[in-house]
This record gives structure tokens, C-alpha cells and sequence, in this order.
């Protein structure tokens, strides 16, 4: 049996497979799984929630499958707002001289 070298992550694959920008990449990437939850639990059709975005129909569903070059984080956040979501935005002081953090929490939707 061949042993197999195993890499711990560090938390972001995009970082792990070397992503411009992982930190960025991962938060769009949270905003767009919360955004497709959001569509799923409306009930929408994606050609409804697009239009209820202000997007087409087609680029809905590139940002759903991840493929979301070309949409800023603000768009993202503002096309689940346009879903009916709520969203603010906090910032905390800081405790050493780390660079900052960006998190998600997401809500569970019922």
C-alpha cells in the first residue's frame, strides 16, 4: 500500500489552490451559497428571482455554479438584499496587528 501525503488546509481552498485574492474569493463565495439558499427557499424560478434582481436569467446561473468574475462583492450583497435578505455590515476594533478579517454568518432559513 502507497502512503499518501496528506496537506492540512488552511481554512480557504481558494488560498489552498492558490486564488488571487482568497480571502475575497471566500466571502463572495458565501454570499453567493446564501443568495442560491434564498432562491431555493423563495420558491422562485431562476428567471423570476434574476428579474427580481435586475440581472439576466443566464448570469444568475453562472454566479450559482461559482462562476462569479465580474460581480463585486456590493453587487452579490445587494442581489440578496433585492431577495428580500437583510444585511449589515460591522466593524470591530482591532486586538493585534494582524490583518483584519471578513466573516459571513448566515441564518438559517425556514
Amino acid at each position: 500500500m502507497t502512503a499518501r501525503k496528506v496537506t492540512r488546509s488552511s481554512g480557504n481552498v481558494f488560498k489552498d489552490i492558490g486564488v488571487a485574492n482568497p480571502e475575497q474569493h471566500l466571502l463572495k463565495a458565501k454570499v453567493v451559497h446564501f443568495l442560491g439558499k434564498l432562491i431555493e427557499h423563495s420558491g422562485l424560478t431562476q428567471t423570476a428571482a434574476a428579474e427580481r434582481i435586475g440581472i439576466k436569467q443566464p448570469d444568475l446561473s453562472k454566479v450559482l455554479r461559482g462562476n462569479f468574475t465580474g460581480f463585486s462583492l456590493e453587487r452579490l450583497l445587494l442581489a440578496a438584499n433585492a431577495m428580500g435578505a437583510d444585511f449589515e455590515i460591522q466593524f470591530k476594533k482591532p486586538r493585534t496587528k494582524r490583518q483584519g478579517r471578513a466573516v459571513v454568518k448566515e441564518v438559517a432559513l425556514r
